[in-house]
C-alpha cells in the first residue's frame, strides 16, 4: 500500500503506537487511546436537548506516567497531511490537560513540542525511533518544576482506585495534580475554585487519600496523617461520608455527638441506613484522638460558649491538612468561626474550595488561601457539556417596576398606618407584604409547571422565612388538585427553628433524592442556597432581592447538575426580581441560552422556536415612561434593614407589567440578543 494513501487509523496501528510502545510506554496503563476531554454541550431547542457532536473533544493518545499523572498528548493524522498538521489540536488538549509535551504525526515522524524548554528547542522534528521515554519526560517536568526527589515522590503518588469505579475527567486531574504538587512543594495554603456541580467532594477525596497515604510529612508515616474535612451543612458531611469519602471508612469519624444513621442509595438503587462513626462520647463530649480523618460542621465545634468548642480539646499541631468545603460562607471573614478554627491550627496545610470565591473590601478568599491554583468555571462546564445549560424568564410585575404609594392613611391588615412614600421591588416582601402579589407569582409559576412538566423539582428562593411559608401557601392553593391528595407536593425548607429544621430536613433529603417523587416544589430562603444537591431540579424561581454575586452565582448552581439518564438536560430559570441583570456583571461567566420575557397575556413558558426578532410589548406603563426610567430592582436596589412589614390584602391588585421578549444564542451575551423597541 502506498504510505501516502494510509488513513488516520493505518498511521496510528503501523507507526504511531509501535514507536510508542518502544519507547517504553506500556499499553494498559501509560497510553489511553481517544481519550475523551469534552462530553459535548448540551444544545436546547424548544422543550428538547441534544449533545452538539461537533464540540466532543477526544485526544487520539494521553499518555500517562501511570494512571492518571498525564504527561503528554499524541495527535495523529492521515499519512498524506503534513507531519505537523495536528499539532495546534495537540497543543490545545495539552492545555486543557495541564501538561507541558505535545507530538503530531502523520507516520514520517513527530514534531515534539516541549514547553519545558528542557534542551533550549521549544519544537523539533523527530524520527520515529526518538520518540521519548516516560522516564525522560518526567525527568524534564521535574527539572522544570525544580522539584527534588521527596516532592517528586509525593507528586507521583497513586490515586485511589481500587476504591472507586469513578474516573476523574480532565478539569478534576488538573485540580487534584496541581494540589498535591504545590503541598508537596511546600505551599501551605491552596484555594481551588470549581463550579457547582463539577466534582469538588470528589477531587478533595483523592487530594486527601493521595496525601494521606503519601510519603508528604517525611516525619508521619504512610497512612497516618491527621485531617479535618470542614463544611457547613449537614447534610454535606452525611453525603460526603457515604459517597466520595467511604473509602475511608474505619479511619473516619464525624465529629458530632449525635447518633443518627445516614441515608444512601445502595448498588440497587435502594436506600438503606448506613450507619458512621463518631468521635464525640454523647455524655462527657470528649473527643477520642484515635482516628485520622475527621469531618465536621464548623458550628459544631465551635460557638461563643467556650465549652462548645470542641476542636480545641486538639492541640494546635494536631492536623496535618485541613480542607474547607464552601469556603466562600465563613472562613473568608476574618471574624468568623470557620478563621476561628484555621487559626487555632494555623500549622495545618489548609485547602479551600468553592465554586464563588468572595471578593469584596470586607470579605476576600485569596487574601487568606492565595490567588486560586485552579480554575473551572460555569461557562466552561457548559462549554465542555458537564453541566447543564439554562433558560431565563424574566417576569416584571407592575408594582415592582413602578412602584405603589398608599392613599393617605391607608391602613394595612393589622391596622397599622402605611407609611406614605412610593413602594418599589426592593420593599416587597421585606417592608411591604401584598398578598395579591404572592398569588400572582403563585400562578404564573403554576402555569409554566402545567405547560412543561407539573412534577419538574422546583426551588422557589424568597425573601425570608415569613416569605417562604406564604409561598408554600400560595403554591398550594394554586395546585389543590394535587395537594388535596398530595400535601407534600409543595413543602417549605427553612431552619427557623430547632423543631422545624428537624421536622423540614428529611423533606430536604426527599426533595434532592431522585428516586422520591415529592415533594415537587421547595420554597425557601437561604437554606437551599448552597451544597444542596438537587441533581434534578429543573426551575430554579428568584423572588429574592439579591445584592450578592456569590448568592447568585450559589444559587444558579443548585441546577446545573445533569442527569440525562433521568432526563435532566437542561433548567429554567424564572426570575421575578431582575436578578439575572447580574448576567451584565463582569464577575459573571456562564451565560444563559435564551432570555424570554412574556408580555401580559402571553404563556409563561418560552416558545419551542425563538423567532428572528420580536418587539418590546409594554403593558401597564404610565405614557412616555422610558423602560431605561424604570426604578432598579434585585441586585441593583439599596440594602435595607429589615424592618416591621406592612400586610396589604385584596384591594390592591397586581399584574404583568412592561415586558419584552428577548432571545439570546449560545454565543451571545445578554445584551446582544434581537430585539426592537416598541414604536
Amino acid at each position: 500500500m502506498d504510505n501516502k494513501k494510509l488513513s488516520e487509523s493505518d498511521v496510528v496501528d503501523k507507526f504511531i503506537r509501535p514507536a510508542i510502545v518502544q519507547a517504553g510506554w506500556h499499553n494498559l496503563d501509560q497510553i489511553y487511546a481517544q481519550y475523551p476531554l469534552r462530553a459535548g454541550r448540551v444544545v436546547v431547542r424548544g422543550k428538547t436537548a441534544q449533545r452538539d457532536k461537533s464540540t466532543v473533544l477526544h485526544a487520539d493518545f494521553v499518555l500517562f506516567l501511570k494512571p492518571n499523572i498525564p504527561m503528554a498528548v499524541v495527535e495523529a493524522k492521515k499519512s498524506r497531511l503534513s507531519v505537523r498538521a495536528g499539532m495546534q489540536q495537540a497543543i490545545n488538549y495539552a492545555e486543557l490537560l495541564d501538561v507541558p509535551f505535545s507530538f503530531a504525526s502523520n507516520g514520517e515522524g513527530f514534531v515534539f513540542r516541549d514547553a519545558t524548554l528542557a534542551t533550549g528547542v521549544l519544537e523539533q522534528n523527530i524520527t520515529l525511533d526518538q520518540f521519548p521515554s516516560p522516564q525522560e519526560l518526567w525527568a524534564r517536568y521535574c527539572q522544570w518544576k525544580g522539584w527534588s526527589a521527596e516532592v517528586q515522590s509525593v507528586a507521583a503518588f497513586d490515586y485511589a482506585l481500587a476504591t472507586t469505579a469513578k474516573t476523574p475527567r480532565y478539569y478534576q486531574l488538573g485540580a487534584i495534580n496541581r494540589t498535591v504538587e504545590a503541598i508537596a512543594a511546600g505551599q501551605n495554603r491552596v484555594l481551588l475554585v470549581m463550579a457547582t456541580g463539577t466534582g469538588k467532594t470528589y477531587t478533595a477525596f483523592q487530594i486527601i487519600h493521595r496525601l494521606w497515604k503519601s510519603s508528604w510529612r517525611a516525619d508521619k508515616p504512610s497512612g497516618q496523617k491527621r485531617i479535618l474535612f470542614l463544611a457547613d451543612r449537614n447534610i454535606l458531611i452525611d453525603q460526603t461520608m457515604v459517597n466520595d469519602f467511604r473509602p475511608f471508612k474505619g479511619a473516619m469519624a464525624k465529629l458530632s455527638p449525635n447518633a443518627k444513621g445516614v441515608e444512601r442509595i445502595n448498588a440497587q438503587g435502594k436506600v438503606e441506613l448506613e450507619e458512621v462513626d463518631l468521635a464525640v462520647n454523647k455524655t462527657t463530649k470528649v473527643v477520642d484522638k484515635s482516628y485520622e480523618i475527621y469531618l465536621s460542621l464548623y458550628q459544631a465545634v465551635s460557638g461563643t460558649d467556650e465549652a462548645q468548642n470542641i476542636y480545641k480539646q486538639f492541640s494546635p499541631d494536631f492536623f496535618d491538612l485541613i480542607v474547607v468545603d464552601e469556603c466562600h460562607r465563613g472562613s473568608a471573614d476574618e471574624d468568623s468561626a470557620w478563621r476561628e478554627i484555621l487559626t487555632y491550627f494555623a500549622s495545618a496545610t489548609q485547602v479551600g474550595l468553592t465554586a464563588t470565591p468572595k471578593e469584596t473590601k470586607e470579605i476576600s478568599n485569596s487574601d487568606y488561601f492565595g490567588e486560586p491554583i485552579y480554575t473551572y468555571s460555569l461557562k466552561q462546564g457548559i462549554e465542555d457539556g458537564y453541566l447543564a445549560p439554562y433558560k431565563v424568564i424574566r417576569v416584571d410585575l407592575d408594582k415592582d417596576a413602578f412602584g405603589w404609594r398608599p392613599a393617605a392613611g391607608m391602613t394595612d391588615k393589622h391596622g397599622n398606618v402605611i407609611e406614605d412614600r412610593i413602594y418599589t421591588g426592593a420593599d416587597m416582601n421585606r417592608k411591604l407584604v401584598l398578598e395579591k402579589r404572592d398569588e400572582l407569582v403563585a400562578a404564573k409559576i403554576t402555569e409554566y409547571l402545567k405547560a412543561t412538566d407539573r412534577y419538574a423539582k422546583t426551588i422557589v428562593f424568597c425573601e425570608d422565612i415569613d416569605h417562604a411559608a406564604r409561598m408554600r401557601q400560595a403554591l398550594s392553593n394554586a395546585n389543590a388538585d394535587i395537594c388535596a391528595t398530595q400535601p407534600k407536593y409543595v413543602v417549605q425548607i427553612t431552619g427557623d427553628s430547632p423543631e422545624g429544621q428537624k421536622r423540614t430536613m428529611g423533606e430536604l433529603d426527599n426533595f434532592i433524592d431522585p428516586e422520591k417523587p415529592y415533594p415537587v416544589i421547595a420554597t425557601t430562603s437561604k437554606l437551599m442556597s448552597t451544597g444542596v444537591d438537587a441533581q434534578t431540579c429543573k426551575l430554579i424561581v428568584l423572588d429574592q432581592n439579591i445584592q450578592s454575586m456569590t448568592l447568585f452565582k450559589q444559587i444558579i448552581g443548585r441546577g446545573t447538575r445533569l442527569r440525562e439518564d433521568l432526563g435532566k438536560t437542561w433548567f429554567t430559570i424564572l426570575d421575578f426580581k431582575r436578578a439575572t441583570e447580574l448576567f451584565a456583571d463582569k464577575d459573571f461567566d456562564g451565560e444563559p441560552v435564551q432570555i424570554y420575557e412574556p408580555k401580559a397575556g402571553e404563556p409563561i413558558a418560552p416558545p419551542d422556536t425563538p423567532p428572528e426578532t420580536q418587539p418590546d410589548v409594554q403593558s401597564g406603563i404610565p405614557s412616555g415612561t422610558d423602560p431605561g426610567d424604570l426604578p432598579p430592582l434585585g441586585p441593583f436596589a439599596p440594602g435595607i434593614e429589615e424592618p416591621r412589614k406592612y400586610v396589604v390584602g385584596g384591594m390592591v391588585t397586581v399584574a404583568v407589567a412592561r415586558e419584552r421578549v428577548q432571545y439570546l444564542n449560545a454565543p451571545q451575551r445578554p445584551g446582544q440578543a434581537h430585539h426592537r423597541e416598541p414604536a
